[in-house]
């Protein structure tokens, strides 16, 4: 039996595509002032910057917000694997924290590993910023192992043709 690969082209949305998406139709990406860092197909990086309001008791990063960076992460790189078609949504989604972090930057390594005709499945991995200074930001090409802090997995719903068809007529 064959194996289907995913598609290792180029991403399907361009960083001013995405960014007008946000300022347009996810208004809350401004309280987290979340960073894109890269784009590729079905696949992104995004940074939450270090703010105390996203910190909790305990000298830490709150949950919520690193939820938040992990739904919007996999949001861009659904887009990036279908186009600027921001109406995916989130279907389901599961958090584990693994440790601690550091009050710092977070980093969310995000990749659909499923891309059907209704449905995207992906994962992230979440990263303290310092911990990645060895790595040159890159936790996979890392001559050491970077432990996450948390690692999540979410399934997307792509919205039927004909909604995106109306989207695209009323957004062009």
């Amino acid at each position: 039996m064959e194996s289907k690969k995913i598609q290792t082209s180029l991403a399907k949305i361009t960083l001013a595509q995405f960014e007008k998406i946000k300022h347009k139709d996810a208004p809350f990406a401004e309280y987290y002032n979340f960073e894109t860092i890269d784009i590729s197909y079905a696949a992104c990086v995004v940074k939450l910057p270090y703010d105390v309001k996203h910190t909790r008791p305990g000298g830490t990063i709150c949950g919520p917000a690193m939820f938040a960076l992990a739904d919007y992460s996999m949001w861009l790189a659904v887009m990036a694997a279908i186009g600027p078609i921001p109406l995916a949504v989130t279907t389901s989604m599961n958090i584990n924290f693994l440790r601690k972090p550091a009050n710092s930057h977070i980093i969310c390594k995000s990749r659909l590993i499923k891309i059907g005709k209704t449905l995207c499945v992906g994962d992230c991995f979440l990263y303290c910023e310092g911990d990645m200074d060895n790595c040159e930001g890159d936790a996979d090409n890392c001559e050491g192992y970077v432990e996450p802090c948390a690692h999540v997995s979410g399934t997307y719903s792509i919205p039927p043709e004909k909604y995106i068809k109306q989207y695209m007529e009323q957004n062009q």
